[in-house]
């Protein structure tokens, strides 16, 4: 059968890329057609139409920059999804784009799969009406979506969440390896995660670092992002000898004793690992002022946010000041607050399940194609 698919940023190629390979298990005769990166490129042995680095465009003045660019994308895509008549089209997060083409393969009698559905529930839910109308299957990989997409009438499936998958499959390095290759002693290691965008790490870096003197007992490591080198760090450390590790994220969390994650994915991989965090963000005053009215959410990073509850201590803006920070770190470190939190962790992972993501989802995108013949 054929399969055309659209992820538009590098994690959607990430699990488009697994996904792609789960299809092709089961479908031997597999033809692809798709918008995304390298990793969907390897599977498929053929390049994209349309590489997500020319479609990941962040922020309005993004946006209106790249206007031209983006309808000369989507006219590119409708042309290719006509030509190519896919049994099925696979969209992969990325809603601003993955929309537009939803309606148009529905108007033009294609059936419709979104896997890892937009965050309606945080913010823009109106776009629920969208799904509604243009999507035949609506795959979710956060248990609560389930739920919200209930109240609006529009029936999800929960295929587990991709990261778990990533974080079962960790082949690491043993702690002697780990330590020696990197020049660390044997203190236990409080790990920072201060994002991967050169905003967050103007915004959480300083603060991070700002605790170090009170934990002389133990060493602390950056998690250097891939979009940056170690040039970018070395203002902020002014000589501190603090080793920045690229491309071992999940390494560094399997050797830790405790970490300071900026929120985002990295929080679920922190809890996956079982690693007692403190999750922070901070913004400019006027952006936060204003996502404040926008986002409608509970909780801020994705632990609290799939268990409903708080689990991880989160400090925003504000409250993200050394004073406090060094209070929760110390209190996560040893004693009764470590080991809540570590209890929660094996709740967490209960509910999001273990099965393999790419597997059901794929079963799932099978089964809807099928049913065309």
């Amino acid at each position: 059968m054929k399969y055309f698919i659209i992820a538009g940023e590098a994690s959607g190629d990430l699990h488009a890329s697994n996904l792609m390979k789960a299809i092709k298990n089961r479908d031997t005769q597999a033809k692809f057609q798709f918008l995304g990166g390298d990793l969907m490129q390897q599977v498929a042995q053929q390049p994209p139409l349309v590489h997500y680095n020319q479609m990941a465009f962040m922020g309005v003045i993004d946006v209106v920059k790249n206007i031209r660019k983006i309808f000369h994308n989507l006219k590119l895509t409708k042309k290719a999804l006509l030509d190519f008549n896919p049994d099925v089209v696979v969209l992969v997060d990325y809603p601003g784009f993955n929309l537009k083409i939803a309606k148009f393969a529905k108007q033009k009698g294609f059936k419709t799969v979104y896997y890892i559905s937009p965050k309606l529930w945080a913010w823009k839910e109106g776009r629920v009406k969208q799904i509604r109308k243009y999507i035949d299957k609506l795959l979710v990989i956060l248990p609560f979506e389930i739920d919200f997409y209930k109240k609006h009438q529009i029936q999800a499936t929960y295929v587990g969440n991709p990261v778990v998958d990533a974080v079962t499959n960790h082949q690491g390095l043993s702690r002697h390896v780990f330590l020696e290759k990197f020049g660390l002693d044997n203190r236990p290691v409080i790990a920072l995660l201060p994002g991967s965008r050169r905003q967050e790490l103007k915004m959480m870096l300083p603060t991070m670092l700002s605790v170090i003197e009170h934990f002389q007992e133990y060493q602390f490591v950056i998690s250097g992002a891939p979009s940056f080198d170690i040039s970018d760090y070395k203002s902020f450390l002014h000589n501190r000898n603090i080793p920045v590790i690229f491309g071992h994220t999940y390494d560094l969390l399997q050797h830790s004793h405790s970490a300071i994650v900026t929120s985002g994915t990295a929080a679920l991989e922190t809890a996956l690992f079982n690693v007692p965090q403190v999750v922070v963000y901070k913004t400019h005053q006027w952006q936060y002022a204003i996502g404040k009215h926008l986002v409608k959410i509970d909780y801020f990073s994705l632990p609290n946010l799939i268990m409903q509850r708080q689990i991880v201590p989160e400090l925003l803006q504000n409250s993200f000041n050394t004073g406090i920070l060094t209070k929760i770190l110390k209190e996560l470190n040893q004693g009764d607050r470590r080991s809540r939190q570590l209890q929660d962790y094996k709740d967490l992972q209960t509910l999001l399940g273990h099965e393999p993501t790419s597997d059901k989802a794929a079963d799932n995108i099978i089964i809807l194609a099928q049913n065309m013949h």
